[in-house]
């Protein structure tokens, strides 16, 4: 019984730990996407289409 504890355990911080790294990546990308887009904006006088 002690080892399923153990397993589950690891399984419980494993997936806290990556929970915790999609939330970052996802708050990185929602800013690098901010960012282009106001670029895209301060040009868009310069895109033809």
């Amino acid at each position: 019984m002690e080892r399923v504890y153990r397993q589950v355990k690891h399984a419980g911080a494993y997936n806290i730990a990556l929970g915790v790294v999609l939330i970052v990546l996802g708050i990185t990308l929602g800013v690098l996407n901010i960012v282009t887009g106001g670029k895209l904006l301060k040009t868009r006088k310069q895109i033809l289409f």
